[in-house]
């Protein structure tokens, strides 16, 4: 049977997604059920998306192949609701309704990723092609993942587990016309009386992207190479599982600047097309190691998970023997969690998460100062069934510990020493509730919380791929944000309405903006200030499936984010995403073919709305006018006698090779062109990638 793409019911909003019917309408029906059930991370344990209260979009393998992307966010920022943060093709940061940066946790191997993610050009380290599904939660998640977690959370987790007696493996490869993109991906995997093992390498590699205006832009090709290997034992009491997992990427630097006479992007050494990396560049090397265990008990489960983690991190500027900046940061994760069976309704969990961490500098040129970092936090949730409502709520305790080392350079003070202790309680409080066939609704009330992050609190220097020096204040409170977020969804055999309303105060709220003053010349001067925020938005889509073979979907997000007590020129936070609306059309072709199997056609449609709300003091930013994007795709299974050998997947993206510069993007602040009277890069343009996947066993 034709597995659907799964249409990603949130909490607060439900995503439409374009959906691969079932050959009849019953069948169509009964799979519409099926979906609400979908099982996801909730407060108390695992819950059913029905019935948690928090607004979560949940993504699978399938969809995300059926993307083009250069990287993973790349991939999910097409999701309403989500964006992207980018520095050129092969460095991108997750954004939910309008927050980044530290404000979104990252769990990846059931840990928090932690690689240096306060920078603007610091990526996220995980390979695309191990991803089993993604989570999306939306909002304030602090209750269960502690500090940092105010914005929303990304969890990432693996290709799920064979069954006893099987052995599968998979190839995948790619290739994207812009940019030269070549991609590949072997994994086997298996399951023999519960001995599990997984094994996976990947490789990536992508010359200079181009766009009409620009041509191709010097300095934006990139490399990424990853391995994993995870094996484990699954009995009755439940399992056990080491994982380990090595990333490297290499991008190199986008600086965007051109000539003062002809306009033109100069070149280091001329060779657009080379896969080489050129000056500057990165190299960034994440290793890892996580041990898991899940044990049932004769009341509820115990998860407990430990990770060690080491992130190496090396610019390269005027020499590719010799680097100025390294900073290598090592951390250890720990999670303990109980889960409660449930017993007249009700459900309990406690936990005790968190990370102790150090960050040394091994170059010879500095953006943050060494630092040594503990954090703890303590939970409880509660859920209860009262007839047709489903209430969940909980309180947590978080504990941090910073301690900063002074640094003297060429006999003046670069970092002072100084010691923070930040500390927080939080919580939340929802309910979900049927309140007419087919008519969902959901309310949920959260308090976050996120100590400020050593970048904010102590950096001094020049970030080379954000084309500024950055100056932060080691007196910064910690932020605190209360979201309130109303969800409805009403679904039919055949149609699908849903739409979500939130709004997040949060006071304290550290934003980096522009100041009239040099540090260091030819680079804009960038500090870190405070101030109180509120962020209000809206997310609503549409489904609609009036026969098995056709599904037409829309969904539209908007989030107005303001500093509050501001004039107008300081009035909107920086880094706001625009509004956008997006639509698709799928056809499927076939069903039970003999030789082309679910074969599909498919057009999408992303509209940006104008943004001409931004932060205008000292030209910190400036508005970004509207754009659209289409894009087409098709795609098909091929069998040989019965069997699925191959899947084939054509996608072209920005198929009007439209020029734009996304409001999010770094580069859109580079040097301005004397001829043409355009600042900064334009994004990537026409773009057509070829995908190829060859089941083995």
């Amino acid at each position: 049977m034709k597995k659907s793409l799964l249409i990603g019911l949130s909490l607060a909003y439900v995503l439409p997604m374009a959906a691969q019917s079932l050959p009849d309408s019953t069948d169509m029906f009964f799979r519409h059920l099926e979906l609400k059930e979908v099982t996801v991370t909730g407060a108390v344990g695992d819950m059913k998306m029905k019935e948690t209260p928090m607004p979560i979009l949940m993504l699978h393998a399938k969809e995300l192949h059926q993307l083009s992307s250069a990287n993973l966010i790349d991939a999910i920022a097409k999701q309403p609701g989500v964006s992207q943060i980018t520095t050129g093709s092969g460095i991108s940061k997750p954004v939910i309704r309008g927050l980044g940066y530290n404000r979104i946790v990252v769990v990846n191997d059931g840990i928090r990723q932690e690689g240096q993610q306060w920078g603007d050009e610091h990526g996220i380290e995980i390979d695309a092609n191990e991803v089993g599904s993604v989570e999306i939660l939306k909002g304030p998640a602090s209750l269960m993942y502690g500090s940092d977690a105010m914005g929303g959370v990304l969890v990432f987790k693996s290709m799920p587990t064979l069954p006893d007696g099987t052995i599968k493996g998979k190839i995948n490869a790619e290739y994207q016309t812009n940019n030269g993109l070549l991609g590949a991906s072997f994994n086997l995997a298996g399951n023999q009386k519960g001995f599990t093992w997984d094994a996976r390498f990947s490789e990536k590699h992508a010359h200079a992207y181009r766009n009409r205006y620009d041509g191709y832009v010097p300095n934006s090709q990139f490399g990424e190479r990853a391995f994993s290997l995870k094996a484990g034992l699954m009995r009755n009491w439940g399992f056990t599982n080491l994982k380990f997992g090595y990333y490297n990427l290499t991008p190199s630097i986008v600086e965007g600047e051109r000539d003062t006479v002809t306009g033109e992007l100069l070149s280091e050494d001329g060779n657009l097309l080379s896969y080489r990396h050129g000056l500057p560049y990165q190299r960034v090397n994440h290793y890892k190691a996580v041990a898991e265990s899940f044990i049932n008990l004769s009341s509820g489960y115990l998860k407990v998970i430990a990770g060690y983690q080491q992130n190496r991190r090396k610019e390269f500027e005027e020499s590719a023997d010799e680097y100025g900046l390294y900073l290598q940061l090592h951390t250890l994760n720990y999670d303990i969690r109980y889960v409660s069976e449930e017993k007249a309704g009700w459900k309990f969990s406690t936990g005790l998460n968190g990370m102790g961490q150090k960050s040394i500098n091994l170059g010879e040129e500095y953006l943050i100062p060494d630092y040594a970092l503990f954090d703890a936090g303590v939970y409880a949730t509660a859920s209860k069934i009262l007839g047709l409502w489903n209430l969940s709520g909980g309180l947590r305790f978080d504990y941090r510990y910073l301690d900063a080392k002074g640094l003297i350079e060429d006999d003046e003070v670069r970092f002072e020493d100084f010691t923070r202790h930040f500390q927080g309680v939080t919580g939340s409080l929802g309910a979900t509730c049927e309140v007419a066939e087919g008519l969902d609704l959901k309310l949920n009330l959260a308090r976050g919380y996120r100590a400020p992050n050593i970048s904010e609190l102590a950096s001094n220097g020049e970030h080379e791929g954000s084309l500024r020096y950055e100056v932060g204040n080691h007196n910064f409170k910690p932020e605190y944000s209360l979201q309130a977020d109303l969800g409805l969804n009403y679904a039919t055999r055949y149609f699908e309405l849903n739409a979500a309303l939130f709004a997040n105060h949060i006071s304290n709220y550290i934003y980096l903006h522009r100041i009239d003053s040099i540090i260091e010349p030819d680079l804009m001067t960038f500090a870190y200030a405070q101030g109180e925020a509120m962020l209000m938005g809206f997310e609503a889509g549409v489904d609609i499936h009036p026969f098995h073979a056709l599904h037409v979907g829309a969904a539209f997000s908007y989030v107005n984010a303001q500093l509050l007590h501001q004039p107008e020129e300081t009035r909107w936070l920086p880094m706001t995403p625009a509004p956008r609306l997006s639509a698709d059309v799928k056809y499927e072709l076939t069903h039970d073919g003999k030789v082309f199997n679910n074969a599909y056609f498919a057009a999408r449609m992303d509209w940006c709305l104008k943004q001409d709300h931004y932060y205008a003091a000292y030209d910190t930013e400036t508005a970004t006018p509207s754009y659209l994007l289409l894009g087409l795709s098709a795609g098909t299974e091929i069998l040989i006698k019965g069997k699925k050998v191959a899947e084939l997947s054509l996608i072209v993206d920005n198929l009007a090779d439209v020029c734009y510069q996304d409001h999010l993007s770094r580069l859109k602040y580079a040097d301005w062109n004397v001829v043409t009277g355009r600042r900064g890069v334009f994004n990537m343009g026409r773009n057509i990638v070829f995908k190829l996947t060859v089941p083995i066993g």
